[in-house]
């Protein structure tokens, strides 16, 4: 099997010089022309999934009226990784609405991914990305006045929509409204919901125009493990990394102080990394930003997402600096992390704005840390503990090479 540090070399050491991220491409892109999702006569190219609301073309825009639950959904056919997306809508009060993006369907035919919302209501979240049928509100306006004024009621609205690959920003009107850091879905198809109404409540309409696209290809997880070896890999400090069936694993004693770390080769400044682990027993983390340090037994000083067997899944730890930054509730870890199963975290780090998700929920988030900007990635095993951590897998999320035939 070749190894996958190899090729990731190149682009981490180009990080480290350039001050490149390592996700994000956007500035290095080809430039790529916008192109009309809608032809402005017909529905081709789309199809329609869900509930009772139906669609039709009229003066060149397409005309969404509501119907009985629950939601339609008018989808593309192609499917988009990253891109920006610019249209104009014009809803009716009391019809609630969105424009779903990087979304697909679940085997009962269940339209589900991230909706950008349409909210005429007295809440004005418009611009917001909600989670549709998983995971619910993952950016909401309540913080974001500026946005929530922006809508205009009973008139026609103008939607910017930037994904590129852990981001996700959306503008309402020329206003910023949500920045997401997320990673659960990296691809899936645009689609315009109608929200289903009571017959009561209805009919109301949605009218979209302009409905124009611009790809930018589309990221992909590569590993940093191999399943086989520990190349790509330097080992410092204290404890013992293995590889037995498959599984990285990592253990340390309780008579010896000395922590040890499972360094990546190269440097990351923004990055989004996935780790898929069982925490046996005792403590450990994924180091992150960090650099060596030849002070006390701790290896490495920098950021550490927690990994423990039984509490602090996802803390955002300081080793050499604050100690804990941000830590969950202990029932949040109790709801979200498996107990000596098998669990998976991201971290994500973008500029100052930091995040870590625990099976897909957010366990630690900074918006404007004054922490390192870059450093080395790696495992760590705790010191002074009778621990094990085992490793299934561990990948970086990175801008994949466009493959034969894709629009560019």
């Amino acid at each position: 099997m070749v190894n996958p540090n190899l090729f990731l070399r190149p682009l981490l050491a180009a990080c480290a010089v350039s001050g490149a991220t390592v996700h994000s491409q956007e500035a290095t892109s080809p430039a790529v022309a916008a192109r009309a999702l809608f032809d402005g006569e017909t529905l081709e190219g789309w199809t329609k999934r869900g509930g009772g609301g139906t669609y039709r073309v009229e003066d060149g825009q397409i005309v969404g009226r509501s119907g009985s639950y629950p939601n339609a959904f008018l989808c593309t056919d192609e499917t988009f990784g990253d891109f920006e997306l610019e249209l104009e809508y014009r809803v009716d009060n009391g019809l609630n609405s969105g424009i779903q993006i990087r979304s697909a369907t679940n085997a009962k035919g269940t339209v589900h991914g991230y909706q950008v919302e349409i909210d005429p209501s007295k809440r004005a979240w418009s611009g917001g990305i909600f989670d549709e049928s998983r995971r619910g509100w993952l950016d909401d306006l309540k913080d974001n006045e500026p946005a929530r004024l922006a809508f205009r009621a009973e008139d026609w609205n103008h939607y910017r929509i930037v994904c590129e690959g852990p981001s996700l920003r959306t503008w309402i009107n020329g206003v910023p409204a949500a920045d997401l850091l997320d990673v659960m879905t990296l691809r899936g198809f645009v689609a315009l919901q109608v929200h289903g109404l009571p017959a009561e409540a209805g009919p109301k309409e949605i009218r979209w125009r302009n409905v124009r696209i611009t790809e930018r290809g589309h990221h992909e997880w590569v590993p940093l493990f191999d399943g086989a070896s520990l190349d790509g890999f330097e080992r410092i400090g204290g404890g013992t990394w293995a590889v037995e069936d498959g599984i990285l694993i990592g253990e340390q004693r309780k008579d010896d102080p000395a922590h040890g770390v499972l360094l990546a080769e190269g440097e990351v400044g923004d990055f989004a990394a996935r780790i898929v682990y069982r925490a046996v027993r005792g403590n450990s983390g994924l180091y992150f930003r960090c650099e060596q340090t030849a002070k006390g037994n701790v290896a490495v000083h920098g950021f550490q997402a927690e990994i423990d067997a039984e509490k602090d899944a996802g803390m955002l730890y300081e080793t050499g600096g604050r100690a804990y930054v941000s830590r969950p509730k202990p029932e949040w870890v109790q709801k979200h992390f498996k107990a000596g199963d098998w669990n998976e975290m991201v971290v994500i780090a973008e500029g100052r704005h930091l995040k870590v998700l625990v099976n897909g929920a957010v366990a630690s988030e900074l918006l404007d840390d004054p922490g390192r900007l870059r450093g080395r990635l790696g495992v760590q095993v705790h010191g002074g503990q009778d621990m094990r951590v085992e490793v299934r897998s561990l990948e970086i999320l990175r801008k994949a090479a466009p493959p034969a035939g894709e629009r560019r």
